[in-house]
């Protein structure tokens, strides 16, 4: 029964797996509800501040989520804006309205739930079972203590309460679902017939004089951006961590002061019956029944797993006979936890009363607790001391590096001697380069590193670029070796290029006249020598088939009378009439869509509901936002 929660509801499993992997972006739930702070605040929500901490923090979280989701695309300079800051700051309002209901509704978690979540994370077993050591192992490695993960998942369950009340109750109307299916489940049968510019081309004539008027006009289209090479050098924590070396004696002095993070603790396999005992169930009566069962296993011991199957009334284990599986101090209620580690394997316990009812336990296995010896986690002490050295000598050096090529501009050379690094040379970069050319850039795919080399200073003057920072951990400098200003490209190179150009235009141009005049014929009925393509079914459903302004355009004709007539210019110039023949629904849906349908709608419904939600609060509170602060650079 108390497993159930758990393993019933994978969202949250996936929410708290993200926990371990993103940074710990946010405080517990008494910080949210009762700091507070100084002038320099972002925002307040009634009583409670925005820090610039606690903004700074989710900005950087929200950075690594579009770093992660959009690749070698992500500009952050596309973040750095007064709309994208007022962005997050509202999301954290937004947060800050939902933990202070909560606290007002005094909604909470038990720490039997917050147990069971957190045992359930896959990041934190091994072999399938939770594993203490590894949940210390993978917080540490985060920089986090064990209380402040814990106040998050417990923060976040809290929420989740309250979201879910909310978000629950849109429901959408099978008479509307259906509706919406119907119109989606329309087919047309349409054939074509297309204009294309080829066909008009040799009736165009281009004006040399336009051609050179286009040039002109459009000197811009025709500019070779402005360029520069450039020599960078780089620091970083990983090359430091190449280099850093450890000894034995470290090794051996870590594992001694540190075996709790390498003890495996003892664990335990049982099998119970619950009778439920509850508020809506009379607990004598559920006593005296669990007293009967228990009299019938003491009689027969061999047929607890039998017996289980009979009257358990936990349905997670009762069809298992019982079994729990091998489980660790802390992952059950302190009543059923004390009685299995006091109990001999194959022993049988008396009545257990939790809060769930009256349990009959029987322990069926024990894993003793074992420690891991030095010789299995050498590698891994190795690994996470030669990081803690690289740590603090980046540290140190950062300052350093970024002093030397500031302070001995004209060179790169003695950053690149003292930090035993290598000078290295770029080809060609753009000043404002097109999306798709920045994964070629490599580690010179900054905005920083770009506006820098491109500045005053360092193009006259050949200086190095201050060190910036391109990633975790990671400073680059830089200096131009070579620049070429930008130029437009000579007339004579660009002439036949401008004159396919306007013929091409000109004849998209006729293409959709012809069209659209021969469309008009059609709806007066004029359709004798029309020589159409072969017909087809297209659907809103099946929205691949055509452009959706081909689309748009059939769907849009009124057929209340076939043949009718639509035409769209559907790209390259092209112009397309359509002859709708035929309209037709489905019989009878499909049940899977009209299911999938129904939860889309619903999804919105609660949307909805949630958006209108929060716009209450945010009337209910007083929310000052320090737009002033948020605009500020110290950052």
């Amino acid at each position: 029964m108390f497993f159930d929660a758990v393993r019933n509801n994978k969202r949250v499993v996936q929410v708290f797996l993200a926990l371990i992997t993103l940074p710990f972006a946010f405080w517990g739930v008494d910080s949210y509800v009762r700091n507070s702070g100084a002038g320099s605040d972002l925002a307040s929500v009634g009583d409670s501040k925005i820090t610039r901490p606690q903004f700074d923090q989710a900005w950087r979280v929200q950075q690594d989520r579009m770093r992660q989701v959009l690749g070698a695309n992500f500009r952050p300079e596309s973040m750095n804006t007064p709309e994208a800051k007022l962005a997050v700051l509202n999301s954290l309002v937004d947060q800050r309205l939902l933990l202070i209901e909560a606290a007002k509704d005094r909604l909470a978690v038990g720490d039997d739930l917050l147990r069971e979540v957190i045992g359930k994370i896959p990041a934190l077993q091994e072999n399938g079972q939770f594993s203490l050591a590894r949940y210390r192992a993978v917080l540490a490695a985060q920089g986090m203590s064990q209380s402040q993960f814990e106040a998050q998942v417990r923060q976040d369950l809290t929420l989740q309460q309250l979201v879910a009340a909310i978000g629950d109750t849109g429901i959408a109307s099978t008479t509307t679902t259906d509706a919406m299916l119907r119109i989606q489940s329309e087919e047309r049968q349409v054939a074509e017939l297309r204009f294309a510019p080829d066909q008009f081309l040799e009736r165009v004539q281009v004006d040399p004089a336009a051609v050179r008027k286009f040039y002109d006009d459009n000197a811009n289209r025709f500019e070779i951006a402005e360029q520069a090479k450039a020599e960078f050098v780089v620091l970083s924590l990983d090359s430091l961590l190449e280099k850093a070396k450890v000894s034995d004696a470290e090794v051996t002095g870590w594992y001694e002061s540190h075996k709790d993070r390498y003890q495996q603790p003892e664990e335990r396999r049982a099998s119970h019956i619950l009778i439920l005992a509850n508020a809506d169930v009379d607990r004598e009566k559920a006593r005296a029944k669990a007293e009967e069962v228990l009299k019938e296993i003491q009689k027969s011991p061999g047929r607890f797993a039998e017996l289980a199957k009979q009257y358990s009334q936990d349905p997670g284990s009762a069809e298992k006979g019982g079994d729990l599986g091998f489980f660790g101090r802390g992952m059950m209620v302190k009543a059923f936890e004390d009685t299995v580690f006091k109990a001999q394997e194959n022993e049988v316990s008396g009545l257990v009363q939790s809060e769930f009812g009256y349990h009959i336990i029987k322990v069926t296995g024990i894993k003793a607790g074992t420690q891991r010896a030095l010789v299995d986690v050498r590698s891994e002490i190795e690994a996470e001391l030669k990081r803690q050295a690289a740590s603090r000598q980046f540290a140190e050096a950062a300052e350093a590096f970024s002093n030397l090529v500031y302070e001995q501009p004209d060179s790169l050379q003695p950053a690149a001697d003292r930090f035993k690094v290598t000078i290295q040379q770029s080809g060609w970069l753009p000043r404002n380069p097109p999306v798709e050319a920045l994964p070629a850039l490599g580690q010179l795919n900054n905005p920083k590193v770009l506006a820098a080399l491109f500045s005053e200073d360092s193009l006259k003057n050949r200086r190095n670029t201050e060190a910036v920072e391109i990633a975790p951990n990671t400073l680059l400098a830089a200096r131009v070796i070579e620049h070429r200003p930008a130029t437009v490209r000579p007339f004579d190179t660009v002439k036949t290029e401008i004159e396919t150009s306007l013929k091409t235009q000109e004849a998209a141009a006729l293409a959709r006249k012809a069209g659209e005049a021969q469309l008009g014929q059609l709806k007066q009925g004029a359709e004798s020598k029309v020589a159409w393509g072969p017909a087809r079914e297209v659907s809103r459903i099946e929205s691949r088939q055509l452009p959706a302004v081909a689309l748009k355009a059939i769907f849009k004709a009124n057929v209340g009378k076939l043949p009718a007539y639509a035409g769209a210019e559907v790209g390259g110039g092209n112009y397309v009439l359509y002859k709708i023949m035929r309209v037709s629904h489905p019989e009878k849906f499909d049940e899977k869509r009209r299911a999938a349908l129904q939860r889309e709608q619903e999804t919105i419904l609660a949307q909805e509901d949630f958006a209108a939600y929060l716009a209450g609060l945010r009337l209910r509170y007083k929310i000052d936002i320090n737009k002033s602060a948020l605009e500020s650079k110290e950052r």
